[in-house]
């Protein structure tokens, strides 16, 4: 019998290792691999000093602090590097792809990104560890040029929003309506390099989508809400051939950066879906914000990452655009150029294979899922997470709010599952008798 070891590699995250955990110790799988019986174990890693030559146990990694802990960034990429563990996500993606590299790729590729143009930071940053701020001062001296700003805001048009070219979480983001706005906002923006991107007018639907590996989950959003509501219980937001396409968006920009977790933010307006924003390799994964949707993003993660495992899938470590660039038809549309990409996005995560893993091993797993989903032991698990978050008075009120979204999920998913006993129907009324 062979052992596969996935590692959690986490920070403050509560509530989906919990219930990781909770489910591959529910599957206990024992599958047949190569001629023997292989089965899975899952731990948390712990941060301390490492030899460059050691030998780490983990076949496969879930991350979710690479993006802003160095050490465990470092360490992660020895793993990946030395010893083939399979990472989510490929490190140096992470750390060298931003929202502007981003941009420029998914134009490149035809993608309907709205109008965007990079500014120069409006204080240039100095007396840094890379450089002096007598360097910095020369630089900007010699080489920055004076540039009316007024101009790039009319370029660009409003309403636009003022960003970091290297963001998340929505953190100095600004809406900018007319030239003294912009100008305000640019003279608060301090030592950052900003994007000045046009905002999408008339849109009607706000969709993010949620990738883990091939699979994409799409939920429609509101930004405008607390974090608690934002992501919108909805399911007939988008039309077939729109689902359908904002998946394939989603999934080839992940296969396109290596990124095996992330979500792309879409918007539709006349009946085009723009991406926005989707250099977001390390998503909310918390119940407190995605509530109904938090199961399904568990559930992605566990058949992902056993199949990972399961299959020794190799680290892709290295980036290869151009095969993307070199199927895109000048000549055709981009839906159907769309179309050419995402065949390169399913090879890349395996579609097929995964799909046949998934059937083959994980048959039970939508049903063991309610039954957790539904437990005390899960409620515990969420109001853990409330404690961590809210005031003492909100919590068994936030507690049982989102408990009480998950167990809507549970019945939602008993009726896909046809588990749920049929509504009885009233009898139809005898025609009255004839006289």
């Amino acid at each position: 019998m062979a052992t596969r070891n996935i590692g959690l590699s986490l920070g403050a995250d509560l509530c989906w290792p919990a219930a990781y955990e909770a489910l591959v110790s529910k599957l206990d799988l024992a599958i047949p691999v190569d001629g023997e019986e292989v089965r899975f174990d899952v731990e948390r890693v712990t941060v301390e000093p490492f030899g460059l030559r050691y030998k780490p146990k983990y076949d496969v990694v879930l991350d979710r602090v690479t993006h802003w802990h160095p050490t465990s960034r470092e360490w992660i990429k020895k793993i990946t590097l030395m010893d083939g563990v399979y990472v989510l996500n490929n490190p140096w993606s992470i750390q060298s792809v931003e929202k502007h590299t981003s941009y420029c790729a998914m134009m490149r590729l035809g993608m309907p990104i709205p109008e965007t143009w990079m500014i120069p930071p409006k204080n240039p940053r100095g007396d840094t560890w890379i450089v002096s701020k007598s360097d910095v001062e020369a630089t900007v001296a010699r080489s920055h040029k004076f540039f009316d700003l007024s101009a790039v805001g009319r370029a660009v048009g409003y309403p636009a929003f003022i960003k970091p070219y290297d963001g998340g979480g929505w953190v100095g983001v600004k809406r900018v309506t007319d030239t003294a706005s912009l100008l305000k906002a640019y003279d608060e923006s301090g030592d950052r390099v900003h994007h000045l991107q046009a905002a999408v007018n008339d849109w009607d639907v706000f969709v993010r989508g949620i990738g883990v590996g091939p699979q994409v989950n799409l939920v429609r959003y509101d930004p405008d809400q607390p974090l608690h509501g934002r992501y919108r219980v909805d399911f007939n937001f988008l039309d077939g051939d729109d689902w359908v396409k904002a998946q394939r968006i989603t999934r080839v920009i992940n296969a396109f950066f290596n990124w095996d977790f992330n979500s792309c933010e879409m918007l539709r307006s006349n009946g085009e879906l723009h991406p926005i924003d989707f250099a977001n390799a390390c998503p909310d994964s918390q119940v407190t914000s995605l509530h109904y949707h938090f199961p399904t993003l568990v559930k992605m993660k566990v058949r992902w990452s056993l199949f990972c495992a399961a299959t020794r899938r190799p680290m892709r470590l290295n980036m290869d655009w151009q095969r993307f660039f070199d199927v895109q038809d000048p000549d055709a549309t981009f839906d159907e150029n769309l179309l050419a990409y995402d065949a390169l996005a399913q090879e890349h995560f395996d579609t097929d294979r995964f799909e046949a893993f998934c059937a083959e091993h994980l048959g039970d797993f939508d049903t063991l899922a309610i039954e957790y989903f539904s437990s005390d032991a899960f409620y515990d698990v969420v109001e853990a997470k409330v404690r961590s978050l809210y005031p003492p008075h909100e919590i068994r009120q936030f507690t049982d709010h989102f408990f009480g979204m998950v167990q809507f999920w549970c019945h939602t998913e008993r009726d896909r599952l046809g588990l749920n006993p049929p509504k009885e129907v009233a009898p139809a009324p005898e025609a009255p008798a004839a006289e």
